[in-house]
């Protein structure tokens, strides 16, 4: 049997009203020995039908919490037995609203997740559409020790032909390099711009950094 998300677990009213009697109990509001309300004035005070408050009392009498007799009504008779049900009421509630937390959070999880898909999707769709009609927008990649190309000519690595890419430019610290040509060379720290397809970057990258 499968609920649904927002489907909230609760207890009947009868036993509430016995998990509040218990309650009283365990406070020491009630003692043993002590008589509780008929039915009629339970019914009342907790503004439920009498049939309602019968159902309350057989499950404290149930349980060994009161006894109920004709002519003497109804005597509490455990307190033990009445925190008892209280620690077990108490558990299940816990477990209830842990479920609750969870479900709540799952939610919001999987809403969250909803909304990162379609800003993915929003932002590949405008960055196609930006190249689309800018198609001169070029990549860039950082050059880092662990390239072998460090130190050597644009035109000594052929890296047109092995690339179909276009440098357009170097950053170099804080100086900028607009068409480099084929004899500069290649330091740690650069930063190249280059155009091409869409295959630019990857290839590029696997150039620079066959491994």
């Amino acid at each position: 049997m499968q609920f649904e998300k927002n489907v909230q677990v609760k207890q009947p009213k009868y036993q509430q009203i016995a998990v509040d009697l218990a309650s009283k109990i365990v406070e020491r509001k009630y003692r043993i020995g002590d008589k509780i309300y008929a039915r009629s004035s339970l019914a009342s005070q907790y503004n439920v039908s009498s049939e309602t408050a019968r159902r309350a009392i057989a499950v404290l009498q149930d349980l060994e919490i009161v006894e109920a007799t004709k002519g003497s009504g109804v005597i509490i008779i455990s307190y033990e037995k009445a925190a008892y049900f209280v620690r077990q009421f108490q558990d299940v509630q816990s477990v209830h609203e842990l479920q609750h937390e969870l479900m709540t959070s799952i939610q919001k999880q999987h809403q969250e997740l909803i909304n990162l898909q379609e800003k993915t999707k929003q932002l590949i769709s405008r960055t196609e559409h930006f190249r689309s009609v800018n198609p001169f927008i070029p990549y860039q990649l950082e050059m880092t020790a662990e390239s072998p190309c460090i130190q050597q000519t644009v035109q000594e690595l052929n890296f047109w032909q092995n690339t179909s890419s276009t440098i357009v430019g170097i950053r170099r610290k804080n100086e900028l390099f607009l068409s480099p040509g084929p004899y500069v060379s290649l330091e740690e720290g650069d930063i190249l711009y280059f155009i091409g397809n869409d295959e630019s970057f990857a290839r590029v990258q696997s150039f620079l950094y066959p491994n």
